[in-house]
């Protein structure tokens, strides 16, 4: 057993990516931001969808028509393909993210 909350480093120099688990279909993954955001410019254009939800902190994602903000508990589905990038995440403390990589291109 872990937690989700434990094992997050005091010092970020990047975002931190963790596979929970991964099997032919899914992938979930524990992502922590500590005032991180993509590099200037920078857009994921994944071949997956990535359904995500914020469970602390305070993010805001662009996407190429708009911008959102996320709280804890919020979600969002990304379909595959549909450009998108972190803007801002919380400075102050960690942002935690819990993303699940399925369908699209690789399923």
């Amino acid at each position: 057993m872990t937690n989700l909350f434990s094992d997050i480093p005091a010092n970020l120099p990047g975002e931190l990516f963790t596979t929970l688990l991964e099997a032919a279909d899914v992938r979930i993954e524990r992502i922590v931001s500590h005032g991180h955001a993509s590099p200037e410019g920078y857009w994921y254009d994944q071949d997956r969808y990535e359904w995500v939800v914020l469970l602390k902190g305070v993010a805001r994602l662009r996407f190429e028509d708009e911008t959102i903000e996320l709280k804890p508990g919020d979600f969002v589905n990304i379909l595959a393909h549909r450009k998108h990038r972190v803007e801002w995440t919380t400075p102050d403390e960690p942002t935690i993210w819990l993303a699940v990589h399925y369908g699209g291109d690789k399923a």
